[in-house]
């Protein structure tokens, strides 16, 4: 049904396109692209080309967090004024397939945003008559996309239990034609057998073997150098040994089921190892990689580190993982590596203490704090962006400045300072809350246009930066998250030479304007 029109009135509507993945009947994109474009001409709809979103693939409508073109479409609605007056779709279904995010997200269009979404093969009567006719048409294809769902899941276990493969080979296989077997490919197949007579009858660590195959080049069936990941699922994967898994994960979690649930059988494909050698690998890599028992396990904040993600190899680029070390009669320690040595995909060496490393980071900022020179990128930035920023760390301070009050207070009611001592105490902490008071005002308060800051002035807010850094990073009364975003703030990255012991930091300014180029320092600065 023509949806109804203001007199005289041209709409923007936008178009959404999304071919399924169960099988079902449906026309190509480019088909029911240029039936919402017909429709859209008869019913007085302009659709602007920037507002076709179309998925790339074939793409589930169960889950809306699985279709990127439909976020877009979605976070494209809520902008100020309103971009489109209606979503054309070909049919209901192609919208969503679930009830509840279809519910949820209709809802949400059109009384939030005061934006129709419209069939233009199954017509709707207005009014709570048409929405409840709409609601059966949304049941019937939930219902047909869980009962089809059900039919293909009953029909990939039957195969699989008659040995039929049915995922993306891995390497050393490939599927010839659609619905063939997997048929060996020589050069890989080579590579496997490789990988299991070091490890099973050479006794190769994972990490070793690892490093030797990307020291000769060879990639995984995606390209890609070899990880401890990728060579663990290799070594675990029963269709190397002739054998079809099946059921071992949840699709939706990634989740690995209990073994009860698998379905292992001899597959129609042909092996590129013996049993003996695949079950010889197994028993190994069980021994070697036991789980360990819930009491054993670490939490997640205890391995971060306010260095996180920002020391970087000067060989690959990664980041320098830390981990800790655990001892019974002394505190716990860090260290650090680089992600990518972890991994097998770089041979530089960078493992150093934490206390090394983080000494070498504080020395270098009060260094520059200290000399008052130094090398910097000035970056534009959004001023609301910057100020939150501030003004949360500022807030921050303030926090732990009353934490600081109170500990001053009960030093005198414990006895420990005197009135003369407690009375200066709180004199200094006045006047720091007092300067921290001011800043977050000057933040908070109604935006004033910027003066021109010259080279001198932009050297001192760098270094004035660096010194407020310093100062949380060396107190402990900031957490590690707090201290992280602090160094992140004026820091891009750190490079750490463990051959010379040496490192480089690279700082940064954020600005607000757009800058011209000084040629006496080589910097970008604010145009006056």
């Amino acid at each position: 049904m023509p949806l109804p029109q203001k007199q005289n009135s041209l709409r923007i509507g936008a178009a959404y396109v999304r071919v399924s993945t169960d099988g079902q009947m449906d026309l190509s994109p480019e088909s029911q692209l240029d039936s919402i474009i017909k429709y859209a001409k008869a019913n007085g709809i302009m659709i602007p080309k920037e507002y076709i979103f179309m998925e790339s693939e074939g793409r589930s409508g169960k889950k809306a967090d699985n279709r990127p073109q439909f976020q877009k479409m979605i976070a494209t609605a809520k902008s100020i004024p309103k971009p489109f007056d209606c979503i054309l779709v070909w049919k209901f279904s192609r919208f969503a397939r679930n009830q509840d995010e279809s519910t949820f997200y209709k809802g949400m269009l059109r009384k939030k945003l005061d934006i129709d979404v419209v069939s233009i093969s199954e017509p709707v009567l207005d009014g709570m008559y048409g929405r409840l006719i709409e609601m059966i048409i949304e049941w019937q294809d939930e219902f047909y996309s869980y009962n089809l769902a059900q039919d293909v899941k009953r029909g990939m276990k039957t195969k699989a239990r008659n040995g039929g493969y049915q995922a993306r080979p891995p390497l050393g296989y490939r599927i010839p034609y659609h619905n063939a077997p997997p048929e060996i490919v020589p050069e890989e197949a080579d590579i496997i057998r490789m990988i299991f007579r070091k490890y099973a009858k050479e006794g190769l660590s994972i990490f070793a073997l690892t490093k030797y195959l990307n020291s000769l080049g060879l990639k995984t069936s995606r390209g890609k150098p070899f990880e401890k990941r990728s060579l663990e699922y290799i070594l675990q994967n029963p269709a190397y040994a002739g054998y079809v898994r099946w059921n071992r994960t949840c699709n939706e979690t990634k989740e690995i089921r209990d073994p009860s649930q698998w379905i292992l059988e001899k597959g129609s494909h042909p092996a590129i190892i013996s049993e003996e050698l695949f079950q010889a690998a197994a028993e190994r890599y069980e021994s070697e990689h036991a789980r360990k028992s819930a009491k054993h396990a670490r939490p997640a904040e205890s391995l971060k580190h306010w260095l996180g993600g920002m020391v970087k190899c000067p060989a690959c680029g990664c980041s320098l993982s830390s981990c800790v070390r655990r001892k019974k009669t002394m505190e716990d320690s860090f260290t650090f590596q680089c992600y990518g040595y972890l991994k097998g995909k770089c041979s530089h060496n960078s493992y150093v203490q934490e206390d090394a490393l983080t000494s070498a980071v504080l020395q270098a900022l009060n260094q520059v704090t200290a000399y008052s020179k130094v090398q910097y990128e000035i970056r534009q930035a959004d001023k609301k962006e910057e100020d939150s920023f501030q003004a949360g760390l500022l807030k921050t301070q303030l926090q732990k400045l009353s934490q600081k009050e109170l500990r001053a207070k009960e030093a005198y009611m414990d006895g420990i300072d005197t009135k003369a001592e407690y009375r200066q105490n709180k004199l200094l902490l006045q006047e720091e809350r007092q300067t921290l008071e001011a800043a977050l005002a000057e933040l908070e308060g109604p935006e004033n246009e910027e003066a021109f800051n010259s080279p001198k002035e932009t050297d001192a807010q760098m270094l004035a930066r660096i010194r407020s850094v310093a100062d949380i990073l060396q107190s402990g009364d900031f957490s590690l998250t707090e201290k992280n975003n602090a160094l992140k703030s004026i820091v891009d990255k750190i490079v750490f030479d463990r051959d010379n012991m040496h490192i480089d930091i690279y700082y940064y300014l954020s600005v607000r304007k757009p800058h011209v180029s000084d040629s006496d320092t080589g910097k970008s600065y604010e145009k006056p």
